[in-house]
């Protein structure tokens, strides 16, 4: 064999084993997403043994069990599934197209600009009610595409803001961020406008709705949730190649014939569509979408054909997780998820500003 050949076999089995790593990530995180899944259905205020709980899940073992694994832990964990997914996904993609490692729909805005939209649409359109007493109550979605519909409009005005700043004022990443904050300050003092203007029921609603929970959502919701996670990852997934060349910079992207333009205004629509419906159902939930990418890149880095896979898998691993202590620290009271992924987010969003301190 030749001197070049001999080159060329070792590169071939260099990329070979590059791939079947990627690979054998991807498949490590779909079995901890199994497992997590079986655990969530164990667990809770009230525990199932696994026996019983495989059981129940083929139509089998106590009723009681059927009752609590498909009335009740089946739903939320579906939820928590999908809402990881879409928010894991938006934040990967948002920070590709927009170049920033700090870009997610909760530090950029777009979780609060869509959760002053559901308030809205919850305050004045008679979109959503709370029932039950001062010790057991829940917010009930009377009219979900009304709030769907008004939480995209805020999170898609957010991304506009963004977008014009990235693209007319030629922004740095780092500024992009403090406008990020700046809009959530904006829309936070909106949503609390709305809550003072309106009556006290109301005010509960929306407060209520403002902790986020992964109870609130029916089949019907659930559905709506996956069906647009579904058709944004094969738009994401089928632009794979075109978001490996955008790591790389736009000028290179552009150079290889890609429409860039076309490209960001699609890709960030499409990510605030899918963040402003998941809080529209689920209300604020933070970093998930920022700390699931920089999680995966570690053992993938950023060749989004398997970014994108990854980055949705550890996200809805992540909800699950979060799922699964905020029915076990205080069982059988549930704490609110949105806090515990801020407890969980903050602390990795403040380490990577320091380690990211010099990104311009």
């Amino acid at each position: 064999m030749t001197h070049t050949g001999m080159e060329n076999a070792e590169e071939t089995n260099t990329y070979s084993q590059y791939i079947k790593r990627k690979w054998m990530a991807l498949f490590f995180l779909a079995g901890i997403l199994f497992l997590m899944t079986v655990l969530s259905l164990s667990m809770g205020s009230s525990r199932i043994p696994l026996s019983e709980t495989i059981s129940a899940l083929f139509g089998g073992g106590e009723a009681s069990s059927r009752i609590i694994i498909w009335n009740v832990r089946m739903p939320r964990i579906a939820t928590a599934i999908a809402v990881g997914i879409v928010l894991a996904m938006a934040g990967c993609i948002m920070q590709n197209v927009l170049r920033n490692p700090l870009a997610a729909p909760a530090t950029l805005g777009v979780s609060q600009g869509a959760s002053f939209g559901a308030a809205l649409a919850i305050a004045y359109f008679n979109a959503g009610i709370q029932i039950g007493t001062s010790t057991t109550h829940t917010l009930t979605i009377t009219n979900p595409y009304m709030v769907t519909f008004f939480a995209f409009l805020g999170g898609i005005a957010t991304t506009a803001v963004i977008l014009g700043l990235s693209r007319i004022a030629k922004v740095t990443p780092s500024v992009m961020i403090l406008a990020g904050v700046a809009l959530s300050a904006l829309f936070s003092g909106a949503t609390t406008l709305v809550q003072y203007f309106a009556d006290d029921l109301v005010v509960a609603a929306v407060v209520f709705w403002t902790f986020g929970s992964l109870g609130r959502t029916g089949w019907n919701e659930i559905t709506l949730i996956f069906c647009l996670g579904i058709a944004a990852f094969l738009y994401f997934f089928f632009n794979r190649w075109n978001y490996n060349a955008m790591e790389s910079g736009t000028n290179t992207a552009k150079s290889l014939g890609i429409n860039v333009d076309t490209l960001i205004l699609v890709s960030m629509t499409i990510a605030a569509l899918i963040s402003a419906v998941a809080v529209a159902f689920v209300g604020i939930i933070n970093f998930v979408g920022l700390i699931a990418p920089h999680m995966v890149r570690k053992f993938v880095g950023n060749d989004h054909r398997f970014l994108i896979p990854c980055s949705a898998l550890m996200g809805a691993a992540l909800m699950l997780g979060a799922d699964l202590a905020s029915r076990m620290l205080r069982a059988p009271a549930i704490l609110p998820i949105g806090a515990l992924t801020s407890f969980l987010g903050a602390p990795l969003f403040l380490y990577m500003i320091v380690k990211k301190g010099k990104i311009k």
